[in-house]
């Protein structure tokens, strides 16, 4: 039986296996979905060994740059945003990285963007940060990092002022401040800024309703969460999986 699986760190609240395995028993499709927590990432290759019939895997927190030396190639979009969230086992057993974060995020985004989302606020620069600030360009939309240890060109949150606010109507939260079970806890960000005009992205899907989301939403911001973007991803990753070499 063909096995596909999620690496990562704490992942027993995954979306992926819960949404695959559903998939699988849906259209009646002769593989299994696993989850491989791990406290390391130099323990893939002992995944790999035990697992033969491994076909893909998912990448997510906190392994989505470190998994990059790990791999014998990087699809080139992969390369450009210096992460990797899917990996297809070849027949020859070689592992080839692809990102498909950065489609979902675009896809799901779309829809809710309006000629008034010029600007955005990244919170957060780790590896889900990459594809998201790809996705921006690809959208023509500016963007700024937000980071509680910000390097040069990046911002602090003390820094976000309400004029700063006023022209980021885009907030795009890849932390993971606000997950079950922290459920009370939220980026840094001036909510008081928030308003009518802002559109507020979480990624984060559990919660369904996030704390940040709840705060946008008490100003009449549009909220929005990262359940659609796994969607889309996760299908965009099944195509990589599928496909013929």
């Amino acid at each position: 039986m063909k096995i596909y699986g999620l690496i990562g760190k704490n992942i027993d609240y995954s979306f992926s296996r819960h949404y695959f395995t559903e998939k699988f028993e849906k259209e009646q499709i002769p593989a299994v979905y696993r989850n491989f927590d791990l406290s390391s990432i130099e323990n893939l290759k002992n995944v790999l060994a035990e697992n033969p019939g491994l076909q893909g895997l998912n990448v997510t927190i906190p392994y989505k740059e470190e998994i990059i030396p790990y791999l014998d190639a990087l699809d080139p979009v992969a390369q450009e945003i210096g992460a990797v969230n899917t990996i297809k086992i070849e027949t020859n057993g070689r592992l080839t990285g692809y990102n498909t974060d950065h489609y979902g995020f675009v896809e799901s985004l779309k829809p809710h963007l309006t000629p008034g989302h010029t600007h955005a606020l990244i919170l957060g620069t780790g590896g889900a940060s990459k594809a998201i600030a790809y996705g921006l360009t690809q959208l023509d939309v500016a963007f700024k990092f937000v980071s509680r240890t910000p390097k040069p060109g990046e911002l602090s949150y003390p820094e976000l002022t309400r004029e700063i606010l006023d022209k980021h109507r885009l907030i795009v939260n890849t932390t993971p401040l606000g997950t079950t079970p922290n459920i009370a806890s939220y980026p840094a960000v001036p909510a008081q800024h928030f308003t009518s005009r802002h559109l507020i992205f979480d990624l984060i899907y559990n919660p369904a309703d996030t704390m940040l989301m709840k705060l946008g939403r008490e100003k009449d911001a549009k909220v929005f969460n990262g359940r659609k973007m796994l969607e889309l991803q996760a299908e965009k990753a099944w195509e990589i999986w599928t496909k013929k070499s």
